[in-house]
């Protein structure tokens, strides 16, 4: 665990050489250097143009520095920032002042750790802001923004405000029952509302497919025998050469998948070694990846040339199978078939994205939804207690489930028992972030 005593720095923009390098400092230490290097600490948030200095008087560079005062900062600590000229040269030597007058590299997450630690952010908004960094499409943005600016926060902050009123009542009636001014029974106002608390925590939990899909991509497999056309599809659909075509049975041995961003979602497109008994042993286990691959599948295109004979449907039973037939240009249409496309001519290829697209879309809740693993776990674990409550007769007990079913809404923000869990979650970030 990082000292959080210490005064830190590093790049938090990108790659260098680039047109502008932002260097970030927090720190005890840092308006003390910045006044080492540019004589003077100019006011709170005003970008102010300055000349950067070394030890020996040199100018390293000339720059934009902003200055964040605690507790008004990202990291709740005196923040400066350096807006230099995006030279592997320039952040060199400035590192290396740096490190003369105290300061030490930051360690990955570790601006992102300290705002944790001061109470800036909660352990769901720092995973959304990781999220919001490598987002890759618009609906992987807005489920970011959701969960990095305390949208989601809020939603399990008030759970758990209500599970604790309705401890309060509880205890109330365990402490004063004698009392004439303490109602007999809390049940009207205390279960019914722990019973629709119950309802929304479920439906939450329900709506994850729509997070996972978000966040990890809409898995559609590329499945059939082989010289269905699963390669060329594959190709039409990424519109550059991912998997090699030729007309030898068995050509794709293994799992090829491309990236697309269809209005916004990500969809992950996967090409399959084509399904058939083989005497080959590295086409076999190409086959045994390919059913793998299909039992992971949110949605199986499942390809036929159109003027083969009907085959058994060896997918019968998947939730999700879009039956199209290929080569349509020179067979026709085909009424068996879900649509018939050609990757010759594109006909049929804008219909089968909007199928892909539309059936992605039935999973869509919105993007109030559990979004990771470790949300999941522990909202089913509070799920679990409060179903615990309502089941039970003796009200201490009762109570009591109440209280952890709250502590585990708790450790998904992070206001309690997440020590364990904090190297792992900021060791994911980017250095300077």
């Amino acid at each position: 665990m990082p000292n959080t005593s210490d005064s830190i720095f590093a790049l938090s923009s990108g790659t260098l050489p680039a047109g502008v390098a932002v260097v970030r400092m927090s720190g005890p230490k840092s308006f003390q250097a910045l006044a080492a290097l540019t004589a003077d600490v100019p006011p709170p948030r005003q970008a102010m143009l300055r000349a950067l200095r070394g030890q020996t008087g040199d100018v390293i560079d000339h720059g934009l520095v902003v200055t964040f005062p605690a507790p008004h900062s990202f990291t709740g600590e005196d923040c400066v920032e350096l807006h230099l000229h995006g030279s592997r040269a320039v952040f060199a030597r400035i590192s290396q002042e740096l490190s003369l007058l105290g300061l030490r590299l930051a360690e990955a997450g570790e601006f992102s750790r300290r705002a944790f630690e001061n109470g800036k952010i909660d352990l769901v908004e720092v995973e959304g802001l990781a999220d919001l960094i490598s987002a890759e499409t618009e609906m992987q943005r807005k489920l970011a923004v959701e969960q990095g600016f305390g949208g989601q926060s809020q939603l399990y902050m008030d759970w758990a405000r209500r599970l604790t009123h309705a401890r309060a009542l509880i205890e109330a009636e365990l402490d004063f029952v004698d009392e004439d001014d303490i109602p007999g029974s809390v049940s009207d106002r205390v279960w019914a509302d722990v019973a629709a608390l119950s309802a929304e925590m479920t439906r939450h939990i329900a709506a994850a497919k729509t997070g996972e899909i978000i966040r990890d991509g809409y898995k559609v497999v590329i499945a059939g025998p082989p010289n269905a056309g699963k390669s060329s599809l594959l190709n039409a659909l990424a519109q550059r050469d991912v998997a090699i075509v030729t007309d030898i049975a068995g050509t794709t041995r293994d799992v090829l998948h491309v990236d697309l961003d269809l209005n916004g979602f990500l969809v992950r497109v996967f090409d399959t070694a084509g399904i058939r008994d083989t005497d080959d042993i590295v086409e076999r286990e190409g086959v045994r990846r390919a059913i793998t691959a299909i039992d992971q599948a949110d949605l199986v295109i499942q390809l036929q040339e159109i003027d083969s004979p009907p085959q058994q449907d060896k997918l019968q039973g998947l939730p999700e199978v879009l039956n199209v037939g290929t080569k349509v240009d020179i067979c026709g249409q085909a009424q068996r078939f879900d649509l018939c496309i050609s990757v010759v001519t594109g006909e049929g290829l804008d219909q089968l994205r909007g199928e892909i697209t539309a059936r992605l879309k039935q999973h869509w809740t919105g993007f109030s939804v559990p979004s990771r693993e470790r949300h999941i776990s522990h909202l089913r674990e509070a799920t679990e207690f409060i179903k615990e409550a309502l089941a039970g007769h003796h009200l201490d007990l009762r109570s009591e489930s109440l209280r952890a079913a709250a502590s585990a809404l708790g450790r998904i923000t992070g206001r309690v028992d997440v020590e364990q869990l904090l190297d792992v979650i900021f060791s994911q970030f980017c250095v300077g972030k």
